[in-house]
């Protein structure tokens, strides 16, 4: 049942969030509904009640909430005008700093959220080779809200198809399948768009095979870093896997929960949405009055400081080697390692719920979350930041197992005894 905060919500927000996947039906009944606040690893619900979380903005906050160091680097640009009239000091120097992490960028332009400006991306795409075919993996499930991506889902009410029908799909760690959609469709695709990784790790140098169909056939090479950017790697998940892209996206973990993104890439064709090539035909690639807001690149300035400063990005592999270690020791004494297990990069964790016959189940991973709200631990899915230490690493532990025992009960004798939650939803379905 909804609570007086979730009516309110979904009395004047559609989905009751400005994001889905915030949204009542991607959390058990025993979820707090609306957060006052966060602190560290923590959230506090109005009513003072605390959560150690796992959420972490949509694993937007890297460092923690609240970290004084940032608000005040934040606080400080706020003072200067926080949105001048003309570029600013300190989009320059955002601007030069990305370039001097990320070995493969050259020019960059900030944005407000991941969707702005991975279709930036792809129409940059398509004027630098004039052509209008965009692939992307299968086993991705999210891009875009816009028509080029959403609209090839099952989510299309509302799209263009025309539009999304211009994006094919092939399977990751399947080189041969987008082999196939380059000899079907000679000359035609402008860009491949994939994340490096997701919890599954590429094999067989599969990058590297799709850089190469890329050089080969004209086609810009574009990584998608929202997830991986600054938790594989400081300078992304291209260094971590020895590839370079000619685009690459960037968003979340960049500024500790502050609102910026970033398209970046290769001089040659990020130039394009340049003002200076005299008589050439111009592209509109990106123009917000808020991309280049100071307090959000005074925030990302400052959490990049922070990332090299505490060697943040080796305690997300360190924390996440001992969690994984540790939830799944608990499984393997319960006898359930079958049916739940954590896998994954130890820096981006995923934990699987299976049914009694072994097959993926949402009920299952319901319960599981359930119960780790009974103590106290708000785990939809794991994303670590530096706010995670030895003692949330503890009470973590603590709450996997009273939950883990629930799960082999309701694996013996079914799940009506204990479940008491309406099952969680994937967010990219047709019907509500």
């Amino acid at each position: 049942m909804r609570d007086i905060y979730s009516n309110r919500l979904h009395k004047i927000i559609p989905g009751g969030a400005h994001t889905y996947s915030r949204g009542d039906d991607q959390f058990p009944s025993n979820a707090p509904s609306i957060l006052e606040r966060g602190e560290g690893a923590y959230v506090f619900s109005p009513e003072g009640d605390k959560y150690l979380d796992y959420g972490m903005g949509l694993r937007s906050v890297n460092i923690g909430y609240g970290n004084k160091e940032i608000a005040d680097a934040c606080y400080e640009e706020i003072l200067k005008g926080n949105n001048l009239t003309r570029a600013s000091m300190t989009e320059l120097k955002a601007a030069e700093l990305l370039c001097e992490i990320i070995p493969s960028v050259e020019m960059v332009k900030f944005a407000k959220h991941g969707s702005a400006v991975t279709t930036a991306a792809v129409k940059l795409a398509r004027a630098y080779t004039g052509r209008k075919m965009v692939v992307v993996p299968f086993e991705h499930p999210f891009f875009s809200y816009d028509d080029w991506f959403i609209g090839s889902t099952q989510l299309t009410r509302g799209t263009v198809q025309e539009v999304s029908d211009l994006t094919l799909k092939f399977n990751y760690n399947n080189i041969d399948s987008l082999k196939a959609l380059f000899e079907k469709y000679p000359n035609q695709i402008a860009a491949v768009m994939l994340e490096a990784a997701t919890t599954v790790e590429p094999k067989a140098n599969f990058l590297q095979e799709v850089q190469s169909l890329c050089k080969e056939n004209g086609t810009v090479f574009i990584i998608d870093e929202m997830i991986t950017g600054f938790r594989w790697h400081l300078q992304g998940a291209q260094t971590y896997y020895g590839i370079e892209p000619d685009l690459c996206t960037f968003g979340k973990a960049m500024a500790n929960g502050f609102a910026v993104a970033a398209l970046a890439g290769k001089r040659e064709i990020m130039q394009i949405g340049g003002i200076l090539e005299e008589g050439a035909e111009r592209i509109f690639l990106t123009s917000t009055t808020h991309g280049a807001e100071m307090s959000a690149l005074g925030a990302f300035i400052k959490t990049m400081e922070i990332l090299k400063r505490d060697q943040v990005v080796k305690h997300f592999w360190d924390y996440g080697t001992k969690l994984v270690s540790g939830m799944n020791k608990i499984s393997m004494e319960l006898g359930i390692q079958d049916h739940f297990y954590v896998e994954g990069y130890p820096c981006s964790p995923n934990y699987v719920t299976k049914d009694k016959e072994a097959n993926i189940s949402l009920a299952m991973r319901t319960l599981f979350a359930q119960e780790m709200l009974e103590k106290k631990v708000m785990m939809p899915y794991i994303a670590v930041s530096y706010s995670h230490q030895e003692a949330e690493l503890d009470m973590t532990l603590s709450a996997a197992k009273h939950s883990l025992s629930i799960y082999k009960k309701a694996l013996e004798s079914g799940l009506d005894e204990y479940l008491k939650s309406p099952v969680i939803k994937p967010v990219f379905r047709k019907y509500n």
